[in-house]
Order: C-alpha cells, then sequence, then structure tokens
C-alpha cells in the first residue's frame, strides 16, 4: 500500500527523501482518482525499496498541493532531491507511472 503523506509529514517523506518520490494528490470523491489509486498502490509494493511511494488526500491536505499548483486530480508528481521532475495530471498507464520512477533509478 502506498503511504499516506499529510500536510505534516510531506517535508520529511518527500522533500527530504534521498530516494525518488511519487505522490498522487487524489480526494475520495474524484472517480478517476478511485482508478489510479490501485496503480499506485500496486507501484508502492513493486518499487518498495527503490522508491517511496505514496498519496495525499487534497480533501484534508491543501498546502502542498497549492504549492505545487495542482488543479486538477488525480495529479501524480514526481520528486527527485526535493524537486519536481514529472507530472502527469488525469489518468495514465501502469507502465507511464512505472517509467517515469524508472527515470530516476
Amino acid at each position: 500500500m502506498a503511504i499516506e503523506i499529510s500536510d505534516s509529514n510531506f517535508e520529511e517523506t518527500v522533500l527530504k527523501s534521498d530516494k525518488p518520490v511519487m505522490v498522487d494528490f487524489w480526494a475520495a470523491w474524484c472517480g478517476p482518482c478511485r482508478m489510479v489509486g490501485p496503480i499506485i498502490d500496486e507501484l508502492s509494493n513493486e518499487y518498495a525499496d527503490k522508491a517511496v511511494i505514496g498519496k495525499v488526500d487534497v480533501d484534508k491536505n491543501q498546502e502542498y498541493a497549492a504549492k505545487y499548483g495542482v488543479r486538477n486530480i488525480p495529479t501524480v508528481l514526481v520528486f527527485k532531491n526535493g524537486e519536481v521532475v514529472k507530472r502527469q495530471v488525469g489518468v495514465a498507464t501502469k507502465e507511464t507511472y512505472a517509467e517515469a520512477i524508472d527515470s530516476l533509478l
């Protein structure tokens, strides 16, 4: 399962990570988010030792969603050394997300 990322642990979990980090910005009421969610969970298992993969519920945690200009959900951001290096807005294939992580390993 992907880890829960909140405004309170975002800096420590995402920005200070020494591994690539994939963050899924989502909400419970969002249909497309429910399509992306299982893919993110699968990737978190497959990349457990290589990358950090988590989810931010934008209804409960708005600080970093606003900071990174997340206007539509699902939005998946990929971070390397605390910087956004990839952005995927809307639903994409598992391969698309995997390639984003693979390119940083």
